[in-house]
């Protein structure tokens, strides 16, 4: 898409569940991709200072331009060619923000994590059920969050060479916090 959105798809409940995930889970020094990134990453603010890079890839250069978190991008779609611009075996960790929903190609998308992956490397899928209904894949919207999570460790199976898939409910509780967030996590075999 060419026009930006710089406009947070969760609410501030589920960011900061969210950022917390990622400042308990991934380790300083990482190297970190975020696909289909935007303006914003939702990681702690110290990362840019802690990790060794953190690159994003995502459909709209302005958006990516205004994400103060990443040292590196390229913009892509990779519903158009879901090849992944990078060496094999860059990175520590890829992250995927409440976007896998939009995928057409996610298996694929998938295979090309695993391969930018370093051995023992992780994937950590966040997703809520707050989506653009004319982007999401139709099979998408007529799930529940429990679908959502067995269509995501289905991916992740049929990708191939990860193990160990893990889900999480991290959905902030209380005033406020309205949109639910899981985490579908898993490592490089």
């Amino acid at each position: 898409y060419s026009v930006p959105r710089f406009v947070y798809h969760i609410d501030e409940g589920a960011v900061a569940a969210l950022t917390q995930y990622y400042r308990k889970n991934i380790s300083p020094r990482s190297a970190i991709l975020d696909i289909c990134s935007s303006w914003v990453s939702h990681y702690p603010l110290e990362f840019p200072e802690k990790m060794s890079r953190i690159s994003g890839t995502g459909m709209n250069f302005f958006e990516l331009s205004a994400n103060e978190q990443l040292s590196d991008f390229k913009d892509k779609n990779l519903n158009l060619d879901p090849t992944l611009p990078y060496d094999d075996a860059t990175f520590d960790v890829v992250t995927c923000v409440v976007s896998i929903d939009y995928l057409v190609k996610p298996i694929q998308v998938l295979k090309e994590v695993n391969r930018v992956l370093k051995p023992g490397g992780k994937v950590i899928i966040s997703q809520s059920n707050r989506c653009f209904p004319t982007k999401a894949i139709k099979m998408w919207l007529e799930m529940n969050d429990r679908q959502h999570l067995e269509l995501i460790n289905g991916y992740i199976k049929y990708a191939g060479g990860f193990q160990g898939a893990l889900a999480f409910d991290i959905s902030a509780r209380g005033e406020g916090a309205y949109d639910p967030m899981f985490i579908v996590e898993a490592k490089k075999a």
